[in-house]
C-alpha cells in the first residue's frame, strides 16, 4: 500500500476520533457497514472516491483534509 493511501486512511480514523464519532455512527451516516469502515480504518480495504467523499461530508470536513 502506498504511503499516501495509508495517510488518508489514518486521517479518517484521526478525524473521526477528534470529533468523538463512533465507528458505528459514522458508518451509518456514510451508508456503509461498520465492519466495512473498520476495514478501511485498519487499512485492509481501500475506499472508493465516492466513499471518501461521503466520509468527509459526514465528518463535516473538506475532502482535502483527508488527503493532505
Amino acid at each position: 500500500m502506498e504511503q499516501k493511501t495509508e495517510k488518508i486512511l489514518d486521517n479518517i480514523r484521526l478525524k473521526r476520533t477528534e470529533r468523538k464519532i463512533s465507528l458505528l455512527n459514522l458508518a451509518r451516516e456514510v451508508g456503509i457497514s461498520h465492519s466495512h469502515l473498520y476495514y478501511i480504518e485498519s487499512k485492509r480495504v481501500i475506499p472508493s472516491i465516492d466513499v471518501l467523499v461521503k466520509i468527509s461530508k459526514a465528518l463535516k470536513i473538506d475532502i482535502k483534509d483527508l488527503i493532505d
